[in-house]
């Protein structure tokens, strides 16, 4: 039995099960090239070369466009022209039960407590008393989860706009203030980003510090409404007018690019967001052991991607076992919603498929005419030389990675001993100065380097870490201004050629980490063909193209003088 769970909507994604293991995975942008493209048809195509038996629609709303004279959702129609005997269920209400089955399933844990903090997930009539209903959008919610009774809702809180009744139950919040995702894109709005580039402003954070003058984003779990308006399910925005240290004095968007123009405010405003809202978080894993008693903790949602707030919990909570979905954003829904109801017609199946690996886009066999561009046959030690030497090398290899984090295959490498490393490549790639780089690193020098907090791995790139105190220093370019890295784990039997790549670069640097940020340019989607990867290249200052699976290099522009000193090499 194929399904296919599709997520239309931000974050738009397609993911097919079949007879309930994963066969691939895939956001729409990285097929469609458009960010953040909502609409999966061609993730859907996708899946016609499998088949689909089943297609589950997912979202945040039950109600989907009609198709004229038949009826049905654009979706179905599509895909019933390839199959007419299509099976569809509608579960688009059901966004938080998507981010619990998807952080579940792929956690390995047989039963645990799923966490879900999001933005705004599916609308929901909440009964204020017998006579009235306000409508309130989901934003936090515990369930809990086992193989024999699957997912169940224990807690919810709802958020709602100016006229929305206060609720207070057992299991159901619901209030006016904003919670802890919508006031955490309120400041990343106010701060010159996009509502859903919260990472920017956990970038900036660290650059400020606790400032009395700043009033408290949060009282008794609920946003301050002396600072934040709610503007529900677009979101809410910051009411500066009170308090006046809030107003920014120059447009954001001038401190973006220049450093000298940026207040303290700002950055204070950031560090602000970060803690109290990680802290928050923090106090819902304790009411979900509390309600519960698990100590097994699946968590998702968007504030999952909060790289700097999973590494806080594990120190908070060092008793507990943590899995965050690497998948955490809407687009994980689909993983979610698949095995849900593939579990649900299947009951007899209480099979425990953890998640092993990312690399889950489809998998394609890719040809493409260099013409007059030369290549050059390579190992991964002549790579790991160019790297050594500074040359900015983007990576290209086998499947594409699922969720937001590039992991080897579709990468831009650099040398993280480089002081300078930070601004050259960010400069490269149009980002903001103040937007760290990742890294990866051989899993076997792990615990060396890193203060991992009881990590055995970290394979995902889910958790900023503090270094070790004897390795301050020795990797400016991808150490953030408060001493820590988002670092990826990497074994050979998970990605052998970017293991012997690192290796390579160990034996050269006595370092053995690379450099890592995604394989696209600012604005854009991660690459997702050899095309892209082309395109991204010669629309760039990135000279070269490793490409492992052919052992080939690519130089755009041709430099005679550096394949001469690699053919002396060899």
């Amino acid at each position: 039995m194929n399904i296919l769970a599709i997520n239309p909507g931000h974050n738009g994604a397609a993911a097919l099960l079949v007879d309930g293991e994963l066969k691939f995975y895939i956001e729409e942008e990285r097929l469609s090239r458009n960010k953040y493209d909502g609409n999966p048809f061609a993730g859907m195509m996708e899946a016609l070369k499998y088949g689909v038996d089943i297609l589950v629609l997912g979202g945040t709303s039950e109600q989907f466009p009609q198709l004229p004279w038949t009826g049905e959702d654009p979706y179905s129609g599509f895909l019933r022209k390839f199959n007419p005997n299509l099976q569809t269920i509608n579960v688009g209400g059901a966004h938080h039960v998507g981010h619990a089955a998807g952080a579940f399933y792929n956690s390995g844990f047989e039963q645990a407590a799923a966490v879900i903090v999001d933005g705004s997930g599916s609308r929901r009539e909440i009964e204020v008393n017998e006579d009235f209903k306000n409508p309130g959008f989901e934003t936090e919610t515990i369930f809990n989860c086992d193989y024999e009774e699957g997912i169940k809702p224990i807690f919810t809180s709802y958020g709602g706009n100016y006229d929305t009744q206060r609720v207070v139950s057992e299991d159901i919040e619901m209030d006016s203030a904003i919670t802890i995702v919508k006031a955490y894109e309120a400041v990343s709005h106010y701060l010159g980003f996009g509502y859903i580039e919260a990472g920017k402003t956990m970038g900036l954070a660290p650059y400020g510090k606790e400032n009395e003058f700043i009033p408290s984003l949060f009282y008794n779990g609920r946003g301050n409404k002396n600072v934040f308006v709610p503007n529900y399910p677009a979101g809410a925005f910051v009411d500066h007018s009170r308090h006046p240290l809030l107003e920014l004095k120059e447009d954001p968007k001038a401190w973006h690019t220049d450093h000298t123009k940026i207040t303290d405010a700002a950055k204070d405003l950031a560090w602000a967001v970060q803690n109290e809202t990680q802290t928050l978080v923090g106090d819902l894993i304790e009411k979900a052991v509390d309600k519960t008693g698990h100590t097994n903790i699946v968590i998702a949602g968007g504030y999952g991607l909060n790289c700097v707030a999973n590494y806080y919990y594990k120190e908070r909570f060092p008793d507990l076992n943590i899995f965050v979905d690497p998948i955490s954003h809407d687009g994980g829904t689909t993983i979610g919603l698949a095995k849900l109801i593939h579990y649900d017609q299947n009951k007899e199946d209480k099979t425990v498929r953890p998640m092993t690996t990312l690399y889950l886009g489809p998998e394609r066999k890719e040809d493409y005419d260099f013409g007059d561009i030369e290549t050059k046959d390579v190992k991964a030690a002549d790579v790991a030389k160019l790297i050594a030497d500074k040359n900015i090398v983007a990576l290209f290899q086998g499947r594409s990675e699922a969720g937001p984090r590039a992991l080897g295959n579709r990468s831009i490498l650099y040398d993280p001993t480089d002081p300078n490393g930070k601004d050259f490549v960010n400069t490269v790639k149009g980002r903001e100065w103040f937007r760290p780089f990742a890294g990866s690193m051989l899993q076997e020098n792990f615990e060396e380097w890193f203060e991992t907090r009881g990590l055995e791995e970290s394979p995902y790139m889910m958790y900023a870490m503090d270094f070790k105190t004897d390795k301050h220093g020795e990797v400016p370019a991808i150490t953030h201004v408060d001493g820590t890295c988002r670092i990826q784990t990497v074994t050979k039997e998970q990605n052998p050629n970017y293991h012997a790549l690192i290796k390579e670069f160990d034996k050269i640097t006595g370092v053995p980490i690379l450099f890592n940020t995604s394989f696209n340019l600012a604005g854009q989607p991660l690459v997702e063909t050899l095309q892209d990867a082309m395109e991204t290249v010669k629309n760039s200052d990135i000279n070269y193209l490793y490409l492992p699976d052919m052992g080939k290099l690519v130089h755009y522009p041709y430099n005679d003088s550096i394949v001469e000193d690699m053919d002396e090499a060899a």
